[in-house]
């Protein structure tokens, strides 16, 4: 009888931490194969990861690829600019250093439905289209970069009607 048959992803390893990870062992992430992380830095337009620098900064020291997220609450009081605003104060800029990755909007399920209505947020697809391209646009403006985008199939497809717009950026599904 043969060897099972193994598999394995293709493409760079990586990891994504939140403040919900308070002990890291970075040495260890990276003998395991992860090249570079991905850091909550804010959320909305009022949260913000407490453990942001020291895991940016805990990333970068074991030669770590890095860049911050910004987990998306869109709402009609709280523009895609705005947030992408408070994304930049909180640590999502970007630099041309070779070691920063752009940043990213995390954009999926809305966590609280009693809050903000349904997984879309209450928008219909063309007002989360939108609502994505405000972010955008202004992250663009104050960086010189696109952020790139991490959602999931059934989300994008339901609350942005599958909308094509943002080809150019960099997305993670």
């Amino acid at each position: 009888m043969g060897a099972a048959a193994s598999w394995a992803p293709s493409g760079i390893e990586g990891t994504d931490v939140s403040n919900w990870q308070t002990s890291l062992n970075w040495t260890s992430l990276w003998n395991q194969g992860s090249r570079y992380a991905y850091v909550k830095s804010s959320e909305g337009d009022s949260i913000t990861n407490r453990l942001f620098r020291q895991q940016y900064d805990g990333a970068g020291a074991v030669g770590m690829y890095r860049g911050g997220y910004h987990f998306a609450l869109p709402t009609r009081d709280s523009s895609g600019a705005k947030q992408a605003d408070y994304f930049l104060a909180n640590g999502g800029g970007w630099s041309a250093d070779g070691r920063t990755l752009p940043g990213l909007l995390d954009i999926e399920n809305n966590p609280y439905p009693s809050l903000y209505g349904n997984a879309c947020y209450g928008f219909s697809p063309s007002e989360m289209v939108s609502w994505i391209r405000d972010f955008s646009n202004r992250y663009k403006a104050r960086t010189g970069r696109l952020p790139a985008i991490y959602t999931n199939y059934y989300w994008w497809r339901d609350c942005t009607g599958n909308s094509s717009a943002f080809n150019d950026h960099p997305m993670h599904i």
